[in-house]
């Protein structure tokens, strides 16, 4: 009985580290994404600055 005990207990605790794994993931992704976003906006406001710059030397 101890061996199935051990069994099911280890299955919960395999299923419990991919949640962790998963959630790490999921959390990581979006941190990830948000990077992502604040990079591309800060790319467009220098080249929307740069626009501006260049239209006024005109």
């Amino acid at each position: 009985m101890k061996l199935n005990e051990h069994k099911k207990s280890g299955s919960k605790i395999a299923q419990s580290r991919d949640d962790r794994l998963k959630a790490a993931l999921k959390s990581n992704m979006a941190k990830r994404k948000e990077q992502a976003r604040r990079k591309s906006d800060v790319r467009v406001q220098s080249v929307t600055s740069d626009e501006v710059a260049d239209t006024s030397k005109d």
